[in-house]
């Protein structure tokens, strides 16, 4: 079965939330997005604010997803978490996870999850 990546990747995102559902999360917003930055999935479980970047990937593919979120796309969604907490305050603690999901002819093959894949150190952004 022959697929684009928007429904490759939103397979990907599908699979995280239940992913992350499945470990307690509540799912707040998908999709979040402003002007030059957009938030795949941004979850909490009572004591985290997850902002997480979905990257999904065939089997085969040169560039890992975690690879993929350089330094220029962690400045992005660092903006955008910026946003999105200004927009609806909260007193959790932001965090920025980073998901790879390995997905061939529609099936999810893995879901390799990094939480706290990074932070806002060397970014002008304070939470």
């Amino acid at each position: 079965m022959k697929m684009n990546k928007t429904e490759i990747g939103r397979i990907g995102e599908e699979a995280v939330c239940h992913y992350l559902t499945d470990r307690g999360y509540s799912i707040l917003v998908r999709n979040y997005r402003i002007k030059g930055g957009e938030i795949d999935i941004i979850a909490e479980n009572g004591d985290y604010i997850a902002f997480v970047e979905v990257k999904s990937r065939k089997p085969d593919s040169l560039v890992s997803g975690f690879e993929a979120v350089n330094k220029r796309k962690r400045g992005l969604i660092i903006k955008t978490a910026s946003d999105y907490c200004c927009k609806h305050p909260n007193l959790l603690q932001p965090r920025f996870d980073v998901a790879q999901v390995v997905i061939d002819g529609g099936r999810v093959l893995s879901i390799d999850y990094i939480s706290n894949a990074y932070d806002t150190t060397g970014y002008n952004f304070i939470f």
